[in-house]
């Protein structure tokens, strides 16, 4: 091949995502769940920056580099950004700035911010995460100024390796905390989701992503109204269904669309991604990573998916943090938490490898 020819190949390959030449393009999503901050992981952070400000680094320095290798990473931010003085951890959290940018500088591009807490310091403090997470550049969905901005800002559609896909993120309820000044929450509503997920096609999408806070907390496998639920939104064409609010895993499951000829993938929850939980299935979560390509007609396509188990320790010693550790770095659990950490990762694996379908784990 001439060197104008080799040129142009590469030229086409960056502009589709193909990372080699001759290699076909895909982009790499991945998934994480709740990302809390109870009153023992702020007042820890606290202590680290001397009393000013909040320090949060080393909380994710192991599972970072797994968090940048994929292509779009997402997490759900289960705390309202309050802007201080006074933050707070359960039941009514508040969280400093900093700890989304510490997210944010683990890797991930886009927090999810439909969830039961989204308003627990009421709507001023709604608003104020978006305006922070603006600032900070990353992409948010899920919660929105007004009515008129929800309008305004669905569909969300992400270029990502030359791929149009679209995401949206709903909850099923707020703690019955209702928006007092026209703030707009995304909530499970069928009608309006048929609708959001419609729109998101007609504006070009071509994989649809929903993000879903939903089920029964602590319970380890879905019930009947998320496979209802699921169920409906295969119908309506989406092509990854993402759970998450029971702060412990639930099986991951390929599903066929029959009617569309593809494959969907529906995970019920990824549990928590880092908190102070207590709780053996509590105390950690996972992460799935999804594949999208282009089949022989070049249409995008969900082709694949697998998963892996982190666990989240809480700090030994003067210095530590709450710390996100992968599986596959057991060296660096703290020795006096290895227990709970086989705890938590024999229990998740049991669900895993019982109830899971078409979705296995990478590192074994």
């Amino acid at each position: 091949m001439s060197g104008a020819a080799l040129l142009f190949v590469s030229l086409i390959n960056l502009i589709t995502g193909a990372d080699s030449v001759g290699s076909a393009p895909k982009a790499e999503l991945l998934f994480v769940g709740d990302a809390m901050q109870h009153q023992a992981q702020l007042d820890r952070a606290r202590e680290l920056a001397g009393g000013k400000g909040y320090d949060y680094d080393g909380c994710f320095t192991f599972i970072a580099p797994t968090v940048t290798e994929a292509d779009y990473a997402v997490c759900n931010l289960e705390v309202p950004l309050g802007g201080g003085p006074d933050y707070t951890g359960y039941p009514c959290f508040s969280a400093p700035d900093s700890y989304a940018e510490a997210l944010r500088d683990a890797g991930f591009d886009m927090m999810l911010t439909a969830n039961n807490h989204c308003l627990d310091r009421r709507d001023k403090a709604m608003r104020r995460t978006l305006t922070a997470l603006d600032s900070l550049g990353i992409d948010h969905i899920g919660t929105y100024r007004d009515a008129a901005q929800r309008r305004e800002l669905v569909p969300f559609i992400k270029d990502i390796n030359g791929f149009k896909i679209g995401f949206l993120n709903y909850t099923y309820g707020t703690n019955g905390i209702e928006p007092r000044e026209g703030a707009e929450v995304s909530l499970i509503d069928r009608d309006r989701m048929a609708e959001e997920i419609r729109l998101t096609r007609e504006a070009g999408a071509e994989i649809v992503v929903v993000a879903i806070h939903w089920g029964v907390e602590y319970v380890l496998i879905e019930n009947q109204n998320q496979r209802n639920l699921a169920d409906f939104l295969v119908d309506q064409g989406v092509d990854l269904i993402i759970g998450g609010h029971p702060h412990v895993i639930q099986p991951m499951k390929i599903v066929r669309n029959e009617k569309e000829g593809k494959d969907v993938l529906v995970v019920y929850s990824l549990g928590n991604f880092i908190s102070n939980m207590k709780t053996v299935d509590t105390r950690g979560g996972a992460l799935v990573r999804a594949t999208i390509t282009r089949d022989s007609e070049g249409k995008a396509r969900f082709s694949g998916a697998n998963y892996d188990t982190f666990f989240s320790a809480k700090p030994e010693g003067r210095g530590s943090n709450f710390t996100v550790i992968p599986s596959w770095m057991p060296e660096k659990i703290p020795p006096g938490q290895h227990s709970h950490w086989n705890l938590f990762n024999s229990s998740a694996q049991r669900i895993f490898d019982s109830k899971n379908e078409g979705v296995e784990r990478l590192h074994k």
